[in-house]
Formats: C-alpha cells, sequence, structure tokens
C-alpha cells in the first residue's frame, strides 16, 4: 500500500477528491487533506500565510511518514504546498515522498514574481477571474449565497499563493511530473521553471481544458498516478 496525500486548489476541501478515491487501485491510499476553515476543520480560523499552510500540512503528513511509503499530489495552490511541504521533510531528515505530482501551476520561482492579486479586486472582478479560471463554475460563482460563503476560503487561499516569496535552494531528490490544462494562461516558460526543483527530469504534460481539467481527466490522472508508483509499489512489496 502507497499513501498519495492530495492537496486542494484554492477554496477546496478534501471531498475535491472523492472521484479520484473512487477510481484509485487497491495499492493506492488516498488522504485528501484537509486546510483549516473548511470542511470538517470549518471551525477553525483560515490561514491567508502560505508559510503557515505549508506547516499545518506537514504537521498532518509528518505524523504518517515512516509507516508506509507515500507520495504527494497537489493541485494549483495545493501543487505549491506540496513542493514546499516535501522541501519541510527533506530538511527535517524524513523519508522522501516517492514522487510530488503537481497540476495547474508554474514553477515555484515564477509564482513568487506574478504580478497578479487577485485576492483584492472588488467582487465582480474577482467572480470574473474565477470564471475564466474554470468556466463551468459561473452559476456557482454567480449565485450570491454560494459565494458568500467561498469567498472569505478562496481570498485567503489567493492571498496565501499571492503574497509567496521564493527562496532559492539546492534540488530534491524527487521525482516530480508536472501536468497542466492547454486552455491555462501560464507561460511554457514558466512551468518549465519546475526543473530547478529536482535533480531528476520533470516529466511535463499536458491536458485539454482550463484551470480545472483536473475534473474532467479523473481516469486519466490516476492511470498516470498508477503508472508512476506502480514498481514502486512492487520494490518495497508495501
Amino acid at each position: 500500500m502507497i499513501d498519495l496525500f492530495c492537496l486542494p486548489f484554492a477554496g477546496g476541501n478534501k471531498y475535491a477528491f472523492r472521484e479520484f478515491e473512487r477510481l484509485s487501485p487497491p495499492y493506492l491510499n488516498l488522504v485528501p487533506i484537509e486546510y483549516p476553515g473548511r470542511g470538517s476543520r470549518s471551525n477553525e480560523p483560515l490561514l491567508s500565510d502560505i508559510n503557515l499552510l505549508a506547516e499545518d500540512v506537514y504537521m498532518q503528513i509528518e505524523r504518517a511518514v515512516g509507516v508506509r511509503r507515500y507520495s504527494i499530489f497537489g493541485h494549483s495552490m495545493g501543487g505549491l504546498l506540496g513542493y514546499l511541504v516535501a522541501r519541510k521533510l527533506s530538511a527535517a531528515g524524513k523519508q522522501s515522498p516517492l514522487h510530488l505530482f503537481v497540476t495547474g501551476t508554474s514553477g515555484p520561482s515564477a509564482l513568487s514574481r506574478e504580478e497578479k492579486k487577485r485576492h483584492l479586486l472588488g467582487n465582480e472582478e474577482f467572480m470574473d477571474e474565477l470564471i475564466k479560471m474554470n468556466k463551468k463554475s459561473e452559476e456557482v460563482i454567480r449565485n450570491e449565497e454560494l459565494f458568500e460563503y467561498l469567498e472569505p476560503m478562496l481570498r485567503a487561499d489567493f492571498k496565501a499563493s499571492e503574497t509567496y516569496v521564493y527562496i532559492p535552494a539546492e534540488p530534491l531528490n524527487i521525482p516530480i511530473t508536472v501536468i497542466t490544462g492547454t486552455e491555462e494562461e501560464m507561460e511554457q516558460e514558466d512551468i518549465d521553471l519546475w526543473q530547478k526543483e529536482t535533480c531528476e527530469e520533470v516529466d511535463f504534460r499536458q491536458m485539454p481544458g482550463d484551470h480545472f481539467f483536473i475534473l474532467d481527466h479523473v481516469r486519466e490522472l490516476i492511470a498516470i498516478f498508477a503508472n508512476k508508483l506502480s514498481r514502486a509499489h512492487k520494490m518495497y512489496n508495501v
């Protein structure tokens, strides 16, 4: 058995991975991570600092590290958090993840210099930005009651991502797969910056769709995870 820790996107919670759990093979134990201030932790205050979020996720994952082999998957903000947590685990001398799967985000050094500050936008502009990222979400975003519930989480998460400051460090010894959507507003050169974060050759891929392409390609993503981790599963016989 291999644990696959799944880190949600901005505004997301652990329930975003229900379809991934349903389709995963028996030897993959999906462990969706819950951030403070939402879902089962809705009674806790939201965090708008990426380093505090990374520490929170680290504490959740660190407890399980060493029990069995594991990997990390994160989408968008979750991809950045996965990278930061992998660095924290490495710095603490903990067992490294077998693989880091990142979807929907540029390399960390590109994120740190992005000029977008969406968390400061007025409501209408903020809504427009959200809909641009996922056109299928317009009905939800335009629903006043739902938006009132989601807005604090989204603004806190966007602030956490958009105020992130990149700190150069030695490359990790972890294989990384980076997958982006063909319709995402990202420059290829910024995506390619993931290569500076690992000694291994990064597996760069694309799938059709906008920023939330992962929701339309769950089966394909699970196949990639399974293919990458099946060899490790056989090697460690866990």
